[in-house]
């Protein structure tokens, strides 16, 4: 393939008047993140809109974009060579995000669901927390919230001291009088 000038061609080693506007240009200062948004918007929006396929979650990733162009670089752009193929770069990576998420839910197998209790478990096990329930209000405020932190937050031994500002012996200590009472308390009832 070979190259012929067209007419109005300047000649090797002249100066381009395509290239003295790409010198001014590089004078001007960047768009901001207003114009740049007015400019670009629907545009990325049509690119998102083509990658991920729902047009909600195109604006939402367009819009992620734009928050994230702001948070970098501020509203003036100052600093950024080509705000357009920043934010361009940003959409893609953004739907690519999207689409990896979207894999990742559809690959997912929630497990098999064992058979259910029994028809009357719930009658019972009603009957047997209010028991369990009406002894542990009749142990000490302390007793109560470490047993409650224990089993029913599931917190460790140092988490519930840091939480009640005691010591760990003392959480310790405490769980195991609770218990014993707890227990001695539903025996009586029984």
């Amino acid at each position: 393939m070979s190259f012929s000038p067209r007419a109005g061609d300047t000649a090797v080693g002249e100066r381009r008047p395509q290239a003295r506007r790409d010198d001014d240009r590089g004078h001007e200062p960047p768009p901001t993140l207003t114009e740049l948004y007015r400019a670009r918007r629907l545009d990325m929006v049509r690119l998102a809109l083509f990658l991920v396929d729902d047009l909600h979650t195109a604006e939402d990733v367009v819009q992620d974009a734009f928050t994230a162009l702001c948070r970098t670089h501020g509203s003036s752009l100052h600093g950024l060579g080509d705000p357009g193929a920043y934010l361009h770069t940003a959409v893609v990576n953004a739907a690519r995000s999207v689409l990896r998420r979207r894999r990742t839910a559809r690959a997912y197998t929630p497990p098999h669901p064992g058979s259910g209790a029994p028809v009357d478990e719930g009658l019972l096990l009603a009957e047997e927390h209010r028991h369990v329930l009406d002894a542990l209000a009749r142990l000490t405020r302390r007793q109560r919230e470490v047993l409650v932190l224990r089993y029913w937050s599931e917190l460790s031994e140092a988490q519930i001291a840091q939480t009640l500002g005691l010591s760990r012996g003392t959480v310790k200590s405490t769980a195991s009088r609770a218990l014993d009472a707890l227990e001695k308390k539903l025996e009586a009832d029984r």
